[in-house]
């Protein structure tokens, strides 16, 4: 693929120690840096200096379709009591045409934070959709 062409965003795979069923979508992949505000009194200058301050990730989201017997979402969230719980490092790699990857992104000490099974809805032709909230502690992103 030529350099200058971007990646289509719709060929992914997710590694997260859960059964081989692919995910529909993946999001909160973001970083930010708090920004902390500072002055010394004594200043002549009547604004406050910008600083970096800590990082904070997003919280990401993964969504793919309830099928028979898949509990994997209930049951690794069910891990969690009170300062404890199961933490994994989960993969997001974008793929090429010829499934090979492009960019991963190595996530850090996630947990699930919620699970969420969506809206029951008897005139609806659309698949029942389940999404587990992951928090992090970071990540990193390599490119292929």
């Amino acid at each position: 693929m030529p350099s200058n062409i971007p990646f289509p965003k719709s060929h992914f795979r997710v590694d997260c120690g859960m059964s081989s069923v692919g995910f529909t979508e993946v999001s909160g992949l973001n970083m930010e840096i708090q920004v902390v505000e500072y002055r010394v009194g004594s200043s002549n200058d009547f604004s406050m200096q910008k600083i970096p301050g800590l990082r904070k990730f997003g919280t990401i989201s993964l969504k793919r379709g309830l099928t028979p017997n898949d509990n994997e979402f209930f049951q690794w969230i069910n891990t969690a009591a009170l300062n404890n719980v199961e933490r994994r490092n989960v993969t997001i790699t974008m793929l090429d045409d010829e499934h090979n990857p492009v960019v991963s992104w190595k996530i850090l000490n996630a947990f699930p934070s919620k699970v969420d099974y969506g809206t029951l809805d008897a005139k609806s032709n659309d698949v029942a959709i389940q999404q587990l909230d992951l928090a992090i502690e970071g990540f990193s992103v390599e490119f292929s």
